[in-house]
Formats: structure tokens, C-alpha cells, sequence
């Protein structure tokens, strides 16, 4: 509900103000002059002001020059004589988003007051959007403490700032449009569109008209004129996704983009310029692509302005424990569950693997054992059964150590962390139970037999 605060030295406009705004649904206050109003607003916050030009001791003018630098996000609106139009436009030039002339029509003023509220209620939509977008996307939700990450992170808030066209490589599931979402978060262009297209995911026909739209009759289905993506991110970032997989005759008309920041729709002679700054992302070889004729060199030199490569999991294994733990938030959040960490044995494992899908492999295994577990742990049997395979083979064959290596010193204490934890929740079960080890076993989501092997690790005795 809009808050708004009437000023106006005359009782019976106030009375016929507040009546008409209440009748509108508005909440509103009452000011018999200038001082009182900001007595007011210093007491509570309204989203506008609607208040009489002429007043003593403190005109309207006065008070929106003392209402603006202390309430920025206060609007106010004139209420002028029509003899005092110019007097209207001044204030209009101090700040007022509005006037409305004495004797004012009924629906003329709710009109008004509608378009100005209405226009605060979408600075505030965007702005919240603005800041979720960039809490969602902004370089510090990328997860991970590796040195390799972190070059990775550098790197990005170095570029960021730029207009440089950006190539991001890397495995598929290493997070290429996250890094492509941090750049545009980080940049001047926050504020306006970012637009992705996959090049993979459309045949060479229409991806084109995908990414540079096509007026009606151009070919056959086409049954109106549409704006193509590339037009749509104007003023902000292009990121385009799968570069490698783009037919040879659409990488020309991108050459033409990039090099002159203009379009053509299919169908139409005109030319559109466009403002974009493109990140374009491939986990190809595009050397290799070139070589063999399936990609432009020119197309290449272009996109490789500024080139940030993300390293596989695999290769930076001390983000393992940071992202299974923050999936596990996650997932235990949205499903309402009580998983409260990840036992020290599934995290050997989950370290131990080699992850083919990268973060986006590991992030749906958390996911499935959240789903599945019955007990406050993620437990080894509840991973993936080929990621305790391939965990017991390579355990197996002694290289435990060499995957804490690997994984970097930080593994160690969060496995030590992790024990500590999973002794804590035994013992809370064993006494919320009474002893009881069944009853505990069942409410771990554990069998009897390995409750007995964890009380043994922990040196855990139960006295009935």
C-alpha cells in the first residue's frame, strides 16, 4: 500500500484529498504546513508528497528544497493556482516528478498520482531485479577457494569493467555462463539486458533468424515481423554459448557484427546498429576447429580479444568440499530436510572421482542424495553407484593420500570437521534414544551394523 502525505494549509482540501486517495486504497497523512510535513517524514517514510505551492510561513518550493536531499526516494507533486504555471516548472526543475492546477478535476489528480506511483512501483521491480540478479550472479556466488579459481575470479573482475569481446573456454559443466553472468554483472552494462543463445541447440536456418530476426514473408512460417537476439541486448551483454557449433554462414554475418556493430534482419536491406558487448563461450578446440575448416580464422581473432579459461574439477579437486557443501545447503533447504553434512567416507569418495560433467555433474549428485537420504548425513551408499566404483578402484589402489594432495590441505580439516560432526549427531541419537541402538540406527538412516562401526571409529561406548 503506497504511503502518501498531504500538505496543505487549507483543512477543507486536505478533507477532500484524503478522501478521494483513501477511496483509491492509498494510506494517507495529513500536514497543516511545511514543518509538520517534515516532522512527519522524519518520523515515518511516503512515497509521495502532494503539496500546495503557496503556504506560509514555508512555501511549497521551500519544502522541496529541504524534502529532496533528505528524502531522495520521497516524490513530490505540486499543487499549483493556474496562474502560477510558471512557478510549477521551476519546482519541476528542483526535483517535483509532477503538478496538477487548482481547481484540479477529479479524475485528472488520481490519474496523475497513479503514473507517479506507478513509475516509483517499477524503479523499485528493476531494482530489486538488478540486485538479484547480481546476488545470483555476481563474482562471489562462483564457489571455490582453489588457486585456480581464483585466477579465474581475478581475471574476471579485471575484464569486467572493459567493452572487450571475452572467450570463455572449458569442459561442458565447468560453469561458462556463470563466469559470462559475473563479466555482465560486473560491467558498466549491469543495468540492461543480458541475452544468451545457445548455437548448439538450433538448426543453421534458424538460428539465424534467432539471432538476427527476420521481417514477414522473408521465408515460409514467417507470419510477422521479429526482433533477433543480438537487437534485443542492446545497451547490454551477447553471450553467446557453443560458438564452435555456429554453421560457417552465420559466422560471417557475426563477423559483420562484431566488426561493425550492425545488423540486417532476414528480408530487409536496412541495416540496425546495435550497442553489445559480446562473451562468446566454446568447450571446443577451436585451433582445431580452424584446421579443419569447420571454423572462420577471422571469426576467431575476433572472439579471442580476452581469453578466461575454467579449469575441470578434476583439476582444482579443493573446491570439491566447498561446492558438495553448498549444494547440500541448498538442496536440504528446498526440500525441507533435516541433511545436515556429508559423511567423511562419501566425501573421500566424492573427492576421489573424476567428474566427467564437471560442477553441473557433481551439483546433481548432491541433489539425488538429498533427495534420497532418510538420515542427517549424505552417506556412501547414497552417492551414484559408478562414483563409489570408480572411488573404491582408485582408494584402492592407495592413492588416498594422493587425493588430499590433490584436493590441497584445506580437504583435511574439513574431513576432520566432518567426523566431528557425524560424532555429534551418533551421540545426540544414541541419547534422544535412550541407548537405544536400533531405534538410533533407524533415525541416522543407517543400518545397526555400521552404527556399530562408527561408534567404534569414535570410540563410542553406550552404558544402558
Amino acid at each position: 500500500m503506497f504511503k502518501i502525505l498531504i500538505v496543505d494549509d487549507e483543512a477543507s482540501i486536505r478533507d477532500v484529498l484524503r478522501l478521494m486517495l483513501e477511496g483509491e486504497g492509498y494510506q494517507v497523512a495529513e500536514a497543516s504546513s511545511g514543518e509538520m510535513a517534515l516532522r512527519l517524514l522524519g518520523r515515518d517514510d511516503y512515497d509521495l508528497v502532494l503539496t500546495d505551492l503557496k503556504m506560509e510561513p514555508m512555501s511549497g518550493m521551500e519544502l522541496l528544497k529541504r524534502i529532496k536531499p533528505a528524502h531522495p526516494h520521497t516524490d513530490v507533486m505540486m499543487m499549483t493556482a493556474f496562474g502560477s504555471i510558471d512557478s510549477a516548472v521551476e519546482a519541476m526543475k528542483l526535483g517535483a516528478c509532477d503538478y496538477v492546477t487548482k481547481p484540479f478535476q477529479h479524475d485528472e489528480l488520481l490519474i496523475r498520482v497513479w503514473n507517479v506511483l506507478e513509475k516509483k512501483k517499477l524503479r523499485k521491480e528493476v531494482e530489486l531485479l538488478r540486485r538479484e540478479f547480481y546476488d545470483r550472479f555476481g563474482v562471489e556466488n562462483i564457489i571455490g577457494e582453489s588457486s585456480e579459481l581464483l585466477k579465474v575470479l581475478d581475471t574476471i573482475r579485471r575484464v569486467a569493467p572493459s567493452e572487450s569481446t571475452v572467450l570463455v573456454t572449458g569442459e561442458t559443466g565447468v560453469g561458462k555462463e556463470l563466469v559470462a553472468k559475473a563479466i555482465h554483472t560486473l560491467s558498466r552494462r549491469a543495468g540492461r539486458p543480458f541475452v544468451s543463445v545457445n548455437c548448439a541447440a538450433f538448426p543453421e536456418q534458424l538460428l539465424e533468424s534467432e539471432l538476427f530476426g527476420h521481417v514477414k514473408g522473408a521465408f515460409t512460417g514467417a507470419v510477422r515481423s521479429r526482433k533477433g537476439l543480438i537487437e534485443e541486448a542492446d545497451g547490454g551483454t551477447f553471450f553467446l554459448d557453443e560458438v564452435g557449433a555456429m554453421p560457417l554462414s552465420v559466422q560471417a554475418k557475426l563477423l559483420r557484427v562484431l566488426e561493425e556493430r550492425v545488423i540486417r534482419r532476414i528480408g530487409e536491406n536496412r541495416e540496425v546498429g546495435v550497442d553489445i558487448r559480446v562473451v562468446a563461450a566454446t568447450n571446443q578446440d577451436l585451433g582445431e576447429a580452424i584446421r579443419e575448416r569447420a571454423f572462420r580464422e577471422d571469426l576467431y581473432y575476433r572472439l579471442n580479444v580476452i581469453t578466461i579459461h575454467v579449469p575441470p574439477l578434476r583439476a582444482r579437486r579443493s573446491d570439491i568440499p566447498v561446492l558438495a557443501e553448498h549444494f547440500r545447503q541448498v538442496y536440504a533447504e528446498r526440500e525441507g530436510k533435516g541433511v545436515e553434512g556429508i559423511a567423511p567416507e562419501a566425501m573421500r569418495a566424492l573427492l576421489a572421482y573424476e567428474y566427467p560433467g564437471n560442477v553441473r555433474e557433481l551439483k546433481h549428485i548432491i541433489e539425488q542424495a538429498v533427495t534420497m537420504a532418510e538420515g542427517p548425513l549424505i552417506t556412501l551408499d547414497l552417492l551414484p553407484p559408478q562414483l563409489r566404483e570408480a572411488a573404491r578402484d582408485k582408494l584402492g589402489r592407495g592413492e588416498e593420500e594422493l587425493i588430499e594432495l590433490e584436493a590441497g590441505r584445506s580437504s583435511r580439516p574439513r574431513l576432520k570437521a566432518l567426523d566431528e560432526k557425524e560424532r555429534e549427531l551418533i551421540l545426540e541419537a544414541i541419547e534422544r534414544n535412550r541407548g537405544n541402538l536400533e531405534r538410533a540406527a533407524k533415525e541416522l538412516g543407517i543400518s545397526r551394523v555400521t552404527l556399530w562401526r562408527r561408534m567404534k571409529k569414535f570410540n563410542i561406548s553406550v552404558r544402558r
